[in-house]
Protein backbone atom coordinates (compact mmCIF):
# COMPACT_ATOMS: atom_id res chain seq x y z
CA UNK A 1 0.00 0.00 0.00
CA UNK A 2 1.29 3.45 -0.96
CA UNK A 3 0.27 6.98 -0.14
CA UNK A 4 -0.40 8.98 -3.26
CA UNK A 5 2.12 11.66 -4.21
CA UNK A 6 0.13 13.40 -6.89
CA UNK A 7 0.25 11.06 -9.87
CA UNK A 8 3.43 9.18 -8.93
CA UNK A 9 3.40 6.07 -6.78
CA UNK A 10 6.14 4.01 -5.11
CA UNK A 11 9.94 4.11 -5.11
CA UNK A 12 12.37 2.53 -7.55
CA UNK A 13 14.70 0.04 -5.86
CA UNK A 14 17.36 -2.56 -6.69
CA UNK A 15 18.09 -6.15 -5.78
CA UNK A 16 21.35 -8.11 -5.83
CA UNK A 17 20.86 -11.49 -7.48
CA UNK A 18 21.61 -14.50 -5.30
CA UNK A 19 22.71 -17.92 -6.53
CA UNK A 20 19.90 -19.84 -8.25
CA UNK A 21 17.53 -16.85 -8.36
CA UNK A 22 15.59 -16.01 -11.52
CA UNK A 23 13.94 -12.74 -12.47
CA UNK A 24 10.42 -14.26 -12.20
CA UNK A 25 11.19 -15.37 -8.63
CA UNK A 26 12.61 -11.97 -7.72
CA UNK A 27 9.67 -10.25 -9.38
CA UNK A 28 7.16 -12.22 -7.36
CA UNK A 29 8.99 -11.36 -4.13
CA UNK A 30 8.61 -7.66 -4.92
CA UNK A 31 5.15 -8.00 -6.52
CA UNK A 32 6.37 -7.29 -10.05
CA UNK A 33 5.31 -9.21 -13.15
CA UNK A 34 7.53 -11.06 -15.61
CA UNK A 35 7.47 -8.57 -18.45
CA UNK A 36 8.01 -5.57 -16.17
CA UNK A 37 11.14 -6.92 -14.47
CA UNK A 38 12.53 -8.21 -17.77
CA UNK A 39 11.98 -4.91 -19.60
CA UNK A 40 13.61 -2.95 -16.76
CA UNK A 41 16.75 -5.09 -17.07
CA UNK A 42 17.52 -5.43 -20.79
CA UNK A 43 20.32 -7.83 -21.59
CA UNK A 44 19.85 -9.85 -18.40
CA UNK A 45 18.93 -13.51 -18.87
CA UNK A 46 15.61 -13.72 -16.99
CA UNK A 47 16.14 -17.35 -15.97
CA UNK A 48 19.91 -17.37 -15.41
CA UNK A 49 20.91 -13.90 -14.21
CA UNK A 50 24.48 -13.62 -12.96
CA UNK A 51 24.72 -13.97 -9.16
CA UNK A 52 25.90 -10.72 -7.62
CA UNK A 53 24.40 -8.60 -10.37
CA UNK A 54 22.35 -5.62 -9.21
CA UNK A 55 19.06 -5.45 -11.04
CA UNK A 56 16.51 -2.67 -11.18
CA UNK A 57 13.12 -3.22 -9.58
CA UNK A 58 10.41 -1.31 -11.50
CA UNK A 59 8.47 -0.29 -8.40
CA UNK A 60 7.68 3.31 -9.24
CA UNK A 61 4.67 4.16 -11.38
CA UNK A 62 2.90 7.08 -12.97
CA UNK A 63 -0.80 6.50 -12.39
CA UNK A 64 -2.69 5.93 -15.64
CA UNK A 65 -5.20 8.51 -16.84
CA UNK A 66 -8.56 6.99 -16.00
CA UNK A 67 -12.21 8.08 -16.09
CA UNK A 68 -12.33 7.37 -12.35
CA UNK A 69 -9.85 7.43 -9.49
CA UNK A 70 -11.80 5.20 -7.17
CA UNK A 71 -12.23 1.48 -6.92
CA UNK A 72 -10.04 -0.44 -9.36
CA UNK A 73 -8.08 0.93 -12.33
CA UNK A 74 -6.31 -1.53 -14.63
CA UNK A 75 -3.79 -0.54 -17.28
CA UNK A 76 -3.50 -3.30 -19.86
CA UNK A 77 -0.26 -2.00 -21.40
CA UNK A 78 1.70 -2.17 -18.14
CA UNK A 79 -0.15 -5.26 -16.86
CA UNK A 80 -0.92 -3.65 -13.54
CA UNK A 81 -3.94 -3.12 -11.32
CA UNK A 82 -4.40 -0.17 -8.94
CA UNK A 83 -6.89 -0.05 -6.05
CA UNK A 84 -7.83 3.39 -4.70
CA UNK A 85 -8.91 3.82 -1.09
CA UNK A 86 -10.21 7.10 0.27
CA UNK A 87 -11.00 5.54 3.65
CA UNK A 88 -7.26 5.31 4.35
CA UNK A 89 -6.06 8.83 3.49
CA UNK A 90 -6.11 8.41 -0.29
CA UNK A 91 -3.88 5.36 -0.45
CA UNK A 92 -3.28 3.15 -3.46
CA UNK A 93 -2.48 -0.57 -3.50
CA UNK A 94 -1.11 -2.04 -6.70
CA UNK A 95 -0.63 -5.56 -8.05
CA UNK A 96 0.86 -7.09 -11.23
CA UNK A 97 -1.57 -8.98 -13.45
CA UNK A 98 -1.75 -11.42 -16.33
CA UNK A 99 -4.05 -10.40 -19.18
CA UNK A 100 -5.66 -11.78 -22.32
CA UNK A 101 -3.42 -13.31 -24.97
CA UNK A 102 -3.28 -12.04 -28.55
CA UNK A 103 -6.66 -12.58 -30.18
CA UNK A 104 -8.25 -12.95 -26.73
CA UNK A 105 -7.54 -9.45 -25.47
CA UNK A 106 -8.87 -8.17 -22.18
CA UNK A 107 -11.49 -5.53 -23.07
CA UNK A 108 -11.17 -1.89 -22.10
CA UNK A 109 -14.08 0.04 -20.63
CA UNK A 110 -15.83 0.89 -17.38
CA UNK A 111 -17.35 -1.95 -15.38
CA UNK A 112 -18.29 -2.81 -11.80
CA UNK A 113 -17.88 -5.79 -9.48
CA UNK A 114 -21.18 -7.71 -9.48
CA UNK A 115 -20.15 -10.86 -7.61
CA UNK A 116 -17.47 -12.02 -5.15
CA UNK A 117 -16.71 -15.75 -5.21
CA UNK A 118 -14.62 -17.76 -2.75
CA UNK A 119 -13.21 -21.07 -4.00
CA UNK A 120 -14.71 -20.63 -7.47
CA UNK A 121 -15.43 -23.57 -9.74
CA UNK A 122 -14.34 -23.03 -13.33
CA UNK A 123 -17.18 -23.52 -15.79
CA UNK A 124 -15.08 -24.08 -18.90
CA UNK A 125 -16.31 -22.02 -21.88
CA UNK A 126 -17.10 -23.96 -25.04
CA UNK A 127 -14.47 -21.97 -26.93
CA UNK A 128 -11.77 -23.29 -24.59
CA UNK A 129 -13.12 -26.85 -24.63
CA UNK A 130 -12.81 -26.79 -28.42
CA UNK A 131 -9.13 -25.93 -28.02
CA UNK A 132 -8.64 -28.45 -25.19
CA UNK A 133 -11.30 -31.18 -25.60
CA UNK A 134 -9.95 -33.19 -22.65
CA UNK A 135 -11.11 -30.53 -20.22
CA UNK A 136 -14.26 -31.30 -18.21
CA UNK A 137 -17.28 -29.02 -18.32
CA UNK A 138 -16.55 -27.87 -14.77
CA UNK A 139 -13.25 -27.83 -12.87
CA UNK A 140 -13.96 -27.87 -9.12
CA UNK A 141 -12.09 -25.71 -6.60
CA UNK A 142 -8.59 -26.92 -5.79
CA UNK A 143 -4.98 -26.85 -7.00
CA UNK A 144 -5.93 -27.73 -10.59
CA UNK A 145 -8.38 -24.85 -10.89
CA UNK A 146 -6.88 -22.01 -12.98
CA UNK A 147 -9.13 -19.46 -11.22
CA UNK A 148 -7.32 -19.86 -7.93
CA UNK A 149 -8.89 -19.24 -4.54
CA UNK A 150 -10.94 -16.08 -5.17
CA UNK A 151 -12.70 -14.38 -8.07
CA UNK A 152 -14.45 -11.08 -8.76
CA UNK A 153 -17.04 -11.16 -11.55
CA UNK A 154 -17.45 -7.89 -13.45
CA UNK A 155 -20.55 -6.41 -15.09
CA UNK A 156 -19.35 -7.99 -18.31
CA UNK A 157 -20.19 -11.42 -16.85
CA UNK A 158 -17.58 -13.32 -18.86
CA UNK A 159 -14.85 -11.05 -17.47
CA UNK A 160 -13.37 -11.91 -14.08
CA UNK A 161 -10.48 -10.84 -11.89
CA UNK A 162 -9.17 -14.00 -10.22
CA UNK A 163 -6.20 -15.91 -8.87
CA UNK A 164 -4.21 -18.52 -10.74
CA UNK A 165 -2.49 -21.86 -10.35
CA UNK A 166 0.08 -20.71 -12.92
CA UNK A 167 1.98 -17.85 -11.28
CA UNK A 168 4.49 -17.64 -14.14
CA UNK A 169 1.71 -16.09 -16.25
CA UNK A 170 1.57 -12.94 -14.12
CA UNK A 171 3.03 -10.08 -16.10
CA UNK A 172 2.30 -11.82 -19.40
CA UNK A 173 -0.48 -12.16 -21.97
CA UNK A 174 -1.53 -15.55 -20.73
CA UNK A 175 -5.32 -15.73 -20.32
CA UNK A 176 -8.43 -15.96 -22.47
CA UNK A 177 -9.33 -12.38 -21.51
CA UNK A 178 -9.69 -12.52 -17.73
CA UNK A 179 -7.34 -10.72 -15.35
CA UNK A 180 -5.12 -12.94 -13.20
CA UNK A 181 -3.30 -12.13 -9.97
CA UNK A 182 -0.82 -13.98 -7.81
CA UNK A 183 -2.62 -16.07 -5.18
CA UNK A 184 -1.28 -13.91 -2.37
CA UNK A 185 -2.55 -10.79 -4.14
CA UNK A 186 -6.07 -11.90 -5.08
CA UNK A 187 -6.84 -12.75 -1.44
CA UNK A 188 -5.85 -9.19 -0.43
CA UNK A 189 -7.80 -7.59 -3.28
CA UNK A 190 -10.84 -9.75 -2.51
CA UNK A 191 -10.95 -8.34 1.01
CA UNK A 192 -10.55 -4.74 -0.19
CA UNK A 193 -13.46 -4.45 -2.61
CA UNK A 194 -17.23 -4.72 -2.33
CA UNK A 195 -19.96 -5.55 -4.79
CA UNK A 196 -20.58 -2.45 -6.86
CA UNK A 197 -16.93 -1.34 -6.80
CA UNK A 198 -16.21 0.49 -10.09
CA UNK A 199 -13.54 -0.95 -12.39
CA UNK A 200 -11.92 1.07 -15.19
CA UNK A 201 -9.78 -0.83 -17.71
CA UNK A 202 -7.54 1.32 -19.95
CA UNK A 203 -4.74 0.61 -22.40
CA UNK A 204 -2.06 3.28 -22.00
CA UNK A 205 1.45 2.29 -23.05
CA UNK A 206 2.73 5.86 -22.55
CA UNK A 207 2.28 7.87 -19.35
CA UNK A 208 3.65 11.32 -18.58
CA UNK A 209 4.10 13.42 -15.45
CA UNK A 210 5.67 16.82 -14.69
CA UNK A 211 7.51 17.22 -11.38
CA UNK A 212 8.64 20.81 -10.94
CA UNK A 213 10.45 21.77 -14.14
CA UNK A 214 11.15 18.16 -15.13
CA UNK A 215 9.05 15.95 -17.40
CA UNK A 216 9.11 12.16 -17.00
CA UNK A 217 7.95 9.54 -19.44
CA UNK A 218 7.04 5.96 -18.58
CA UNK A 219 6.64 3.56 -21.49
CA UNK A 220 5.27 0.02 -21.18
CA UNK A 221 4.58 -2.25 -24.12
CA UNK A 222 5.78 -5.69 -25.12
CA UNK A 223 4.41 -5.46 -28.68
CA UNK A 224 6.45 -3.86 -31.45
CA UNK A 225 3.56 -2.84 -33.69
CA UNK A 226 2.49 0.40 -32.03
CA UNK A 227 3.91 3.83 -32.83
CA UNK A 228 4.82 4.69 -29.26
CA UNK A 229 6.77 7.79 -30.24
CA UNK A 230 3.68 9.18 -31.94
CA UNK A 231 1.63 8.16 -28.90
CA UNK A 232 4.06 9.98 -26.61
CA UNK A 233 3.83 13.17 -28.66
CA UNK A 234 0.04 13.07 -28.45
CA UNK A 235 0.07 12.59 -24.68
CA UNK A 236 2.65 15.36 -24.19
CA UNK A 237 0.65 17.75 -26.36
CA UNK A 238 -2.58 16.93 -24.53
CA UNK A 239 -0.89 17.81 -21.22
CA UNK A 240 0.73 20.97 -22.68
CA UNK A 241 4.19 19.55 -22.01
CA UNK A 242 5.42 19.10 -25.59
CA UNK A 243 7.46 22.32 -25.57
CA UNK A 244 9.38 21.21 -22.47
CA UNK A 245 10.80 17.92 -23.74
CA UNK A 246 13.80 16.84 -25.77
CA UNK A 247 12.47 14.93 -28.77
CA UNK A 248 15.55 12.73 -29.06
CA UNK A 249 15.24 11.67 -25.41
CA UNK A 250 11.54 11.02 -26.00
CA UNK A 251 12.24 8.88 -29.05
CA UNK A 252 14.86 6.85 -27.17
CA UNK A 253 12.50 6.26 -24.25
CA UNK A 254 9.75 4.97 -26.53
CA UNK A 255 12.20 2.64 -28.25
CA UNK A 256 13.64 1.27 -25.00
CA UNK A 257 10.23 0.68 -23.32
CA UNK A 258 11.85 -0.15 -19.99
CA UNK A 259 8.79 0.75 -17.93
CA UNK A 260 11.01 3.01 -15.78
CA UNK A 261 10.48 6.74 -15.32
CA UNK A 262 12.75 8.54 -17.80
CA UNK A 263 13.57 12.24 -17.63
CA UNK A 264 12.92 13.59 -21.13
CA UNK A 265 13.21 17.28 -20.25
CA UNK A 266 15.13 19.71 -22.41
Amino acid sequence: MYEREGTVLGRQATHVVKTDESLPEIGRRYDVGFWAISAANPGVDPFLPDPGRRIVLPTRWILPDAPIYEGIVINIAEMRLFVFSYERARTVTTFPIGIGDQGKETPVGTFSVIEKIRDPAWHVPESIRKEEPNLPAVVPPGPDNPMGSHALRLSNPTLLIHGTNRPWGIGMRSSHGCIRLYQEDISVLFGMVKRGTPVAIVDQPVKVVARGDRVYLQVHDEWDGRDLYGEALKVLEAKNLDSLVDLDKTRKATRARTGLLVDVSK
